[in-house]
């Protein structure tokens, strides 16, 4: 799946969805696959929501191809295409390799500058990709 909008300004989920998709899928992505009431319900412990509106942005995610519908008795279940870090994994590959294609080597030098507080592990995983793109060449 690929989400076509990032919002730089946004955080979260809301980078890549409207408050109430993303708020829907946070829903789901912790409780897992439920029906459209039993989201609405989830969601009304913050806020009145609307049911009819509920299932349009469910129904949206579905054909969007960010949620699965599957029919049991009269009942809709939904649960999303893949998990949280399956997605976020997904998107911020995609990004990656979209801004490497845009703007080449001075990403990762931006990347590198904004790497302030950096633990160690992260230090040497980046180490070891070096090393294993020095090989590969």
């Amino acid at each position: 799946m690929r989400i076509r909008k990032f919002k730089i300004n946004e955080s979260g989920l809301n980078r890549f969805f409207g408050p109430l998709e993303a708020k829907i899928l946070d829903v789901l992505w912790n409780d897992g696959e439920r029906t459209i009431k039993e989201v609405q319900q989830a969601l009304e412990k913050e806020k009145v929501t609307n049911f009819n509106t509920v299932m349009t942005v469910m129904n949206r995610l579905t054909e969007k191809g960010v949620l699965q519908k599957r029919t049991e008795g009269r009942s809709s279940l939904y649960k999303p295409v893949t998990s949280r870090t399956e997605f976020l994994n997904t998107q911020s590959r995609e990004m990656t390799n979209e801004l490497m294609e845009e703007f080449g080597s001075v990403v990762v030098s931006h990347m590198l500058d904004a790497l302030e507080d950096v633990d160690d592990d992260l230090v040497a995983k980046l180490e070891k990709k070096i090393k294993e793109l020095k090989k590969d060449v």
